[in-house]
């Protein structure tokens, strides 16, 4: 775990050093407000905004292993870099731009993971709205997780708001009820 928060505050130091907004999502925040689990990967949201992503792709790429060829097009396509650190600690950075990310970014915070590493993540509330959006069985674990260990301490208003819009999009309101029904089935 030591060698993915070293990878994750390595992803850090150049977003800071560059001045761009982001945060660390993922697993890593799922230690920080859930169920301790392991991860192999460091996820993160990067504000890059829509028609200047190759600048922050061509940074990312000076300082960090692609996992594929044409990793930059395929960034590009997909709106994710998929990278790599020197010892092979696998980075997922989304390539953010729409209003949630935004806001999600503004919301997050730092927290020491351990001593020598503070991190920057997505408040609980944004990660269980992530986590719900993408509805994977993992997700929902995660998710109950979260719950569990904040509750009493999440502000809904926020998480149903901001997956209501995201569920509109997706044409997927059950969601919100799943979310709601679990919310109500822990308490």
């Amino acid at each position: 775990m030591r060698q993915i928060l070293a990878a994750a505050a390595e992803l850090q130091e150049l977003c800071q050093s560059e001045g761009w907004r982001f945060c660390v999502i993922g697993g890593i925040a799922v230690m920080r407000w859930g169920n301790p689990r392991t991860t192999v990967d460091v996820d993160v949201t990067l504000l890059t905004g829509f028609g200047n992503e190759g600048h922050f792709l061509d940074q990312l790429l000076t300082k960090f292993q692609p996992r594929y060829q044409n990793c930059r097009e395929f960034a590009l396509a997909n709106r994710i870099a998929l990278l790599q650190t020197a010892n092979g600690v696998r980075l997922d950075v989304a390539l953010a731009g729409f209003p949630f990310e935004e806001r999600a970014v503004s919301r997050a915070t730092p927290y020491e993971f351990c001593p020598d590493v503070s991190l920057v993540t997505v408040s609980a509330e944004d990660l269980i709205v992530t986590k719900a959006f993408a509805d994977r069985p993992r997700d929902w674990n995660d998710i109950e997780g979260v719950l569990l260990c904040q509750q009493g301490k999440l502000n809904w208003d926020v998480i149903v708001s901001e997956l209501s819009i995201l569920c509109e999009l997706k044409e997927a309101p059950e969601i919100v009820d799943r979310l709601l029904t679990l919310r109500d089935e822990l308490q």
